[in-house]
């Protein structure tokens, strides 16, 4: 018997052992997975306990100060013959302050004289009595000049003229969480202010309003900047004729429906409209 080897197909070793497993995926994702809880208590922790690093986790209530002497500051800029009204403040809700929480606004607005074509002049003499650390600009915006400034805490300032031979000049927080909210400061609307608003009311044959809508800011000297306002209703349309004989036959603003004028240190401000008569009266603050 021969002992060669026969050659041909070579002996079956049985079934292929299966491959090897790979463990380390397995720990891979698990880490991933440890590594995404402990970030997410991290940033949730951050936003509870450390100091605000960024506008939207300083509340309404923390800005509500900064807003109201920015405020002040504008009206001072602005110079006592210059500030038309105080606006109120308006908190508007339903922002988002991230894709989970929700946030308001607030705002509030400052009425200053401007002429037809005095806007950019008056804008930039406003901006240049700023404080330096505003960075108060004016430049060109699609409807006419504008200011720009940063009165700090993430509060934003613009000023733009309006149609009716004004600039308003607006200040806002922009969307953050409410806090307690905002609340305004309170005073007695007592001064000449409440005396130029009646006699006003009672040339436009209007019933005094015993208690009128009160504005106020700081001044950054100290005192009160104030704004009484009527809120009658609607009724008989009205004149700016009327108000002549107040204002001396010498009207700061005469473009109906808006009239204004000067009573002593008072301005007084009519938009005499087809469906509402409002009328306001403003002290502003020492230059």
């Amino acid at each position: 018997m021969s002992g060669a080897v026969q050659t041909g197909w070579a002996p079956s070793a049985g079934p292929a052992a299966p491959a090897p497993g790979r463990p380390w995926r397995r720990w891979l994702l698990a880490a991933t997975a440890a590594w995404a809880v402990l970030l997410a208590v991290l940033t949730w922790t951050s936003v509870r306990d450390d100091p605000p690093t960024v506008r939207e986790q300083r509340s309404l209530d923390q800005a509500g100060p900064v807003v109201d002497r920015a405020v002040g500051e504008l009206v001072r800029a602005a110079g006592a013959a210059g500030v038309l009204e105080l606006g109120p403040a308006r908190v508007a809700e339903g922002c988002r302050v991230t894709p989970f929480a929700d946030g308001a606004r607030l705002r509030r607005d400052v009425g200053v004289l401007a002429p037809t074509g005095t806007e950019r002049a008056v804008l930039a003499g406003i901006a240049g009595r700023l404080p330096a650390s505003w960075r108060a600009r004016v430049g060109s915006g699609l409807n006419g000049p504008e200011l720009y400034a940063d009165a700090g805490e993430f509060v934003a300032v613009e000023g733009r003229p309006t149609v009716d031979g004004q600039v308003r000049l607006v200040v806002d927080t922009g969307c953050r969480p409410v806090g307690s909210g905002y609340a305004s400061a309170t005073a007695a609307a007592t001064g000449p202010e409440t005396t130029a608003l009646t006699a006003a009311l009672g040339a436009l044959g209007r019933p005094s309003d015993a208690t009128p809508e009160l504005v106020t800011a700081p001044c950054p000297g100290g005192g009160l900047a104030h704004t009484v306002r009527s809120t009658g209703g609607p009724g008989p349309a009205a004149s700016t004729t009327a108000l002549a004989a107040l204002a001396g036959d010498a009207p700061l603003l005469d473009k109906p429906p808006v009239y204004a004028y000067r009573a002593g240190p008072v301005t007084v401000l009519a938009d005499l409209g087809p469906d509402a008569t409002r009328v306001s009266a403003t002290v502003g603050c020492p230059g």
